[in-house]
């Protein structure tokens, strides 16, 4: 890993040294864009819309639009009079617990490594930030940004989390919740009974990425020249249960049976309202679906048919030879007709 910022933890009178890694990466599938007939790489041209010449990156600068088509001009030189105060610093503010940080404040994260002779001050840090169940709020200026930010423990390693800014977080507007929707109790309980069913402990190596996978074996395949097979198509969802508290129960003893805890008893065969429906569309479908027939009938059937289209053609081909000939017949007596004239 190579740093991409180097500074201090500023922690009360303690200084620490700090190398900072991004933590995390992302695993995609890139893309170029390239000319479909040959392949060639699609280029894009940084060009002004007023002269139509092409800006090299040095004559660039940052306009911030004001509406009515006008700008305001930002320079290097405007950037570097603003005040940030933490540019090569990690300011620790305070500490406060962990359960109090909502998650969807989290950006990126990023480890950071001691550096030079700060090894045990950055251990220091690091013990006292896990004895006291607490995370401690920075702030923090990466890429000529001020950030706010958590620092605590991963895997024996300070790992810093930069975060939005509340006013960065959007306000869910939803008018279902303006709604007065009443839960029956009992629906509730069989609702937590299902997320009891299916309870345990998160362990994110055995969820994958299915989609990027079967995206490589396209790619895979092209590359070896080997013809790709089409997977199948996953089962349509069924249709929504009627009863909800069937539906849950029927749910929570599958998850149960699934698991183990509770062993199939009477009426474990009994459809339910899933199953049901699923068995109703089935019959629906072979209802409206035309009755098959015998092959031999359909071969039988087949012959006729052939035989009857080749009577139907030869009695076509010889109806037209009779109607050439009734024509031809009237022009043969008048072109004799004609002759005898001349010659008279």
């Amino acid at each position: 890993m190579r740093a991409i910022w180097k500074g201090a933890v500023s922690f009360g009178l303690v200084s620490i040294g700090v190398k900072l890694y991004s933590a995390t990466e992302e695993k995609d599938i890139r893309f170029h864009q390239v000319h479909r007939d040959d392949g060639g790489r699609i280029r894009y041209k940084r060009t002004c819309q007023v002269c139509g010449e092409e800006v090299s990156y040095d004559d660039i600068a940052k306009g911030y639009d004001i509406g009515g088509g006008e700008l305001v001009i930002l320079t290097d030189d405007d950037f570097a009079d603003l005040p940030l105060n933490t540019s090569r610093a990690i300011d620790v503010l305070e500490f406060v617990p962990a359960e109090q940080v909502d998650p969807i404040l989290y950006n990126k994260s990023y480890f950071l490594e001691p550096e030079g002779t700060a090894t045990k001050p950055y251990v220091l840090l690091r013990n006292a930030l896990t004895d006291s169940e607490r995370v401690a709020i920075v702030k923090v200026a990466i890429r000529q940004r001020e950030q706010l930010a958590t620092l605590r423990v991963h895997q024996g390693v300070l790992l810093l989390n930069t975060m939005l800014w509340p006013d960065e977080i959007r306000k869910p507007d939803f008018g279902f919740l303006d709604e007065d929707l009443k839960v029956r109790p009992p629906e509730l309980a069989m609702a937590s009974s299902l997320i009891d069913s299916m309870a345990g402990d998160f362990q994110p190596d055995v969820f994958t990425d299915d989609y990027r996978a079967a995206l490589q074996e396209v790619i895979d395949a092209k590359v070896e020249g080997r013809e790709v097979v089409q997977p199948e198509e996953a089962e349509e969802a069924p249709a929504a249960a009627v009863d909800l508290m069937a539906a849950l129960k029927a749910s929570v003893e599958r998850a149960q049976a699934a698991r183990g805890e509770k062993p199939a008893g009477r009426g474990a065969g009994e459809p339910t309202p899933i199953s049901a429906a699923r068995s109703a569309q089935r019959k629906a479908a072979e209802q409206k679906a035309p009755p098959k027939k015998a092959a031999g009938k359909r071969n039988d059937k087949g012959a006729s048919a052939k035989t009857a289209g080749k009577k139907t053609a030869e009695k076509k081909a010889a109806t037209g030879k009779k109607a050439a000939g009734q024509k031809a017949e009237p022009a043969k007596k008048a072109a004799a007709k004609k002759t005898t004239r001349k010659t008279a």
